[in-house]
């Protein structure tokens, strides 16, 4: 098998060489049947104006009787009209009324306090070493030794707070200074 050469071939010409008015050679022809519809739209058109002008002119063409005058008084054509009377009654209402609300006396104090837990670590180097970072933000914690199932814990622990808005206050400084994690919990001593 010969090998073929595609990229310096020169392109031949299959058929009649000397044929003229192939299909990308092909006259522009006059577009006579849209020009047809496009004048007889139009004219449609038209015909349909008239059609309705002539209608309203029927319709609308007023019919004069004559009346005896009677004696009237000319009105200022600038002249407003009277103001309306209002006739609401609401007003007198509602400035009347009185409205009595029962609230029931519900103390918004939780009845123990908040605490917010930073980490909870194996080892107490650990525990002291996220203290003192907390420190460093001018938050005091505690670090607390709690003996549970799985062994010794050591709790980086703030609080005590009255209300969960002061513990979250302080979270969001921790948060801003890269320190991620802490919950907010109610109080437990131990």
């Amino acid at each position: 098998m010969t090998s073929r050469d595609y990229a310096n071939r020169k392109p031949t010409r299959k058929g009649n060489a000397n044929k003229r008015g192939s299909k990308g050679n092909q006259p522009k022809r006059f577009p006579y049947l849209v020009l047809l519809i496009t004048i007889a739209g139009v004219a449609g058109f038209g015909y349909l104006l008239w059609l309705l002008n002539s209608t309203d002119e029927a319709v609308t063409t007023p019919v004069v009787v004559e009346t005896p005058k009677k004696t009237t008084v000319k009105k200022d054509p600038n002249a407003l009209p009277p103001a309306p009377q209002e006739e609401w009654t609401y007003l007198e209402e509602l400035e009347n009324k009185k409205v009595e609300v029962d609230l029931p006396e519900v103390s918004t104090k939780p009845k123990r306090p908040y605490q917010m837990q930073c980490g909870s670590f194996r080892k107490e180097s650990q525990a002291n070493s996220l203290k003192a970072m907390i420190a460093f933000q001018g938050l005091e914690a505690q670090v607390r030794k709690v003996k549970g199932t799985s062994g010794i814990w050591y709790k980086v622990v703030l609080g005590p707070y009255d209300k969960k808005r002061d513990a979250e206050r302080q979270r969001h400084v921790l948060q801003n200074s890269g320190t991620n994690g802490c919950q907010i919990w109610f109080w437990e001593s131990s």
